[in-house]
C-alpha cells in the first residue's frame, strides 16, 4: 500500500509521515522531492525552475515508487504536494494503474494556519542562515507565495480525500489517516515536549538549502 500524503507546504505533511513511520513497524517513507531537487541541482541555476514540469521527475517518481510498492512488504508513504492535475494523473494515477493500492490524503488547515506553521519552521531556517546557508529562508517565501493557489486546488473532490488539521495535532492526524487506511499504528505513548523535540529534528533535517 502507499499512503500519498498531499497539502500545501508546510501543511504538516512530512511530519504526519514520519510519526506513521515510527508507529507502524515495516513502513517506509519514499520522499519524491528528494529525486526533484536532485534533477534541478543537475541545471543551471537560472533555469532551476518548478521540478514537476520536468517529465523526468513524474516518470523516475512513478519508476521509483513502483519499485518500492512492488519489492518491499511494508506500507510506502510519500508526503508529496502536487496540485496539478495532470501531473497528479502522471503520478498517483498511474500508480494506480499499475495495480497498485494507492490512499491519497490531502491536510488542509486555514491559511493562518499554515501561515504560522511556516513561521515555526522558519526556526530551523534561521539556524541555517547563521552557518552561512542564506537559500532556507527564500524558499519559505515562496512556499507562502504558493499558499492561496494551493489551498485552492487541493480543495477540489479529485484531491480528497480531505483532512482539516487546524485543531489536530500530528499524532492525531496520522492516526486518523490510519483509521481510514484500515492500518493499525503502535499506540503514541511520547509526551508533549519529546514529540516537539523529535518534530524539530525532522524538520530540521528536512531543511532544503538550494
Amino acid at each position: 500500500m502507499l499512503l500519498w500524503i498531499n497539502g500545501p507546504f508546510g501543511g504538516g505533511k512530512t511530519q504526519t509521515a514520519h510519526e506513521i513511520r515510527r508507529r507502524l513497524p515495516g513502513s517506509v517513507i519514499c520522499d519524491p522531492e528528494h529525486a526533484g531537487f536532485g534533477l534541478r541541482r543537475m541545471l543551471p541555476p537560472e533555469l532551476r525552475g518548478n521540478f514537476q514540469e520536468l517529465a523526468s521527475w513524474r516518470q523516475g517518481v512513478v519508476e521509483v515508487l513502483d519499485l518500492a510498492l512492488t519489492r518491499h512488504e511494508g506500507v510506502v508513504i510519500a508526503p508529496m504536494t502536487v496540485t496539478d492535475s495532470g501531473h497528479f494523473a502522471e503520478t498517483v494515477g498511474r500508480l494506480r494503474e499499475l495495480g497498485h493500492d494507492v490512499r491519497h490524503f490531502t491536510l488542509l488547515a486555514e491559511r493562518g494556519t499554515v501561515l504560522k506553521r511556516l513561521r515555526e519552521r522558519g526556526l530551523g531556517h534561521l539556524l541555517a542562515h547563521v552557518g552561512g546557508k542564506n537559500a532556507g529562508p527564500g524558499r519559505e517565501t515562496w512556499a507562502v507565495q504558493q499558499l492561496d493557489h494551493c489551498l485552492e486546488r487541493l480543495r477540489e473532490p479529485e484531491f480528497a480525500e480531505h483532512l482539516w488539521t487546524d485543531h489536530s495535532t500530528v499524532p492525531k492526524t496520522a492516526d486518523r489517516i490510519a483509521v481510514l487506511a484500515g492500518l493499525t499504528l503502535k499506540p503514541n505513548r511520547e509526551g508533549p515536549l519529546r514529540t516537539r523535540l523529535r518534530q524539530a529534528k525532522a524538520g530540521v533535517r528536512h531543511i532544503r538549502l538550494d
